[in-house]
């Protein structure tokens, strides 16, 4: 098991740190993960149909109501693991991050591919132009020509966008540390990534559970808030 310590002298010798994060930076802002007893797929008996891009096109109402009720969070703001996370890549770094809310821009982070989209572009299936999160929030049918509004993110069985996909390739393949924060890494093919990086690149992993990862990742299992605390103090001592 790895220490704070051991992350902060690994981050301070690297020159092309890239992150690998999930819902697990977003929940200290508010904002619910997915797969824990109060996450978002909670009580719901087919949660990735709803998430579905069958779903969208054959009940376009309940994606709505689930998505609006469910993921929208407009008032959240980063908390000080974005903000770190922001710090690093800013002066060294690029994140990949599977989370849609935003946040990680809203901190400040100018090295940000947001894998899996953003809720908050939307866009008209029927017209193409692009509707304001306020529209939305009214109604899920485009004013203008009544057409289907939806956020530009991944839904399940959507490919992912090749660019993107390109870019994190080439990004991690040219990692010399890697950080895993706040994701089960289940979801493919984002946990898939990690395969494209250097032999001799160490991985380290801030998480609440062990992860489905190869065994020479180093392990920092707890809170994530705390550990980014611990460790922004680290980064300033050392």
């Amino acid at each position: 098991m790895a220490t704070v310590a051991d992350l902060a002298t690994a981050i301070k010798q690297a020159q092309n740190l890239v992150f690998l994060t999930g819902a697990g930076v977003s929940t200290h802002s508010g904002i619910p993960d997915y797969r824990s007893k109060t996450g978002l797929y909670a009580d719901q008996a087919d949660p990735e149909y709803l998430l579905s891009h069958e779903n969208l096109e054959a009940h376009p109402a309940d994606f709505y109501d689930f998505v609006m009720q469910r993921m929208y969070y407009p008032q959240a703001n980063p908390n000080e693991i974005h903000q770190e996370i922001a710090r690093l890549c800013n002066q060294k770094g690029q994140l990949i991050t599977q989370n849609v809310d935003g946040l990680d821009i809203k901190a400040g982070n100018q090295h940000v591919i947001e894998f899996h989209g953003d809720l908050y572009d939307l866009y008209c299936q029927k017209c193409g132009q692009s509707v304001s999160y306020q529209e939305y929030a009214q109604d899920y049918h485009h004013q203008l020509d009544q057409g289907i509004i939806r956020p530009r993110i991944v839904l399940y069985n959507e490919p992912i966008n090749t660019a993107k996909l390109t870019a994190s390739v080439a990004t991690v393949n040219q990692a010399d540390l890697i950080m895993i924060v706040g994701t089960s890494f289940r979801v493919y093919p984002f946990a898939q990534l990690l395969q494209y990086r250097g032999a001799a690149v160490p991985v380290f992993v801030i998480n609440q559970e062990q992860i489905a990862a190869p065994d020479s990742v180093q392990m920092i299992q707890g809170d994530a808030l705390k550990i980014f605390q611990e460790l922004t103090e680290a980064l300033q001592s050392c």
